[in-house]
């Protein structure tokens, strides 16, 4: 279903693939961009890279699940810092790492940014993710609970 991909003839990427292939007939699907707010809405870790990173990791995870899939068959990932500071990119990285995410692992850009659309707001992440076919909120009982229509 999801084959992940480093090229020998390339420098080796810490924690990430250069490329994931899925297969022709697997669902794939496309996250909106993961923020870190709080289930009422409200930013969790203002000015906390870091913080603010472990709730987008929190809220990726959720929205996988709504859709039937997980860390692990995540195909590729955009993660947005709001920073020129390559460390503050690289301490949000390490989270990215340390989480599931890193199982693969996926294919990934990390950039950094001058702003995101959440006053606030330090870090998003967009995820496209392979779902397993029986992989458990598939279907339009599914649909129905994660306040999604089948098309």
């Amino acid at each position: 279903m999801l084959k992940r991909v480093t090229v020998p003839s390339l420098f080796a990427p810490p924690a990430y693939s250069h490329a994931s292939v899925v297969e022709a007939g697997t669902r794939l699907a496309l996250l909106a961009g993961s923020v870190p707010l709080n289930s009422d809405g409200e930013l969790v870790g203002p000015g906390d890279p870091v913080r603010q990173a472990e709730q987008v990791i929190a809220n990726l995870g959720e929205q996988l699940r709504a859709v039937g899939s997980d860390f692990e068959h995540v195909a590729y990932t955009d993660v947005y810092v709001v920073s020129a500071d390559p460390a503050v990119l690289s301490k949000v990285w390490d989270v990215v790492e340390a989480s599931r995410l890193s199982v693969g692992p996926h294919a990934s850009t990390l950039l950094g940014v001058t702003c995101l659309g959440y006053p606030g707001q330090l870090v998003e992440i967009t995820a496209t993710a392979a779902v397993p076919s029986a992989g458990i909120g598939t279907g339009a009982d599914a649909d129905a609970d994660a306040g999604t229509d089948s098309v």
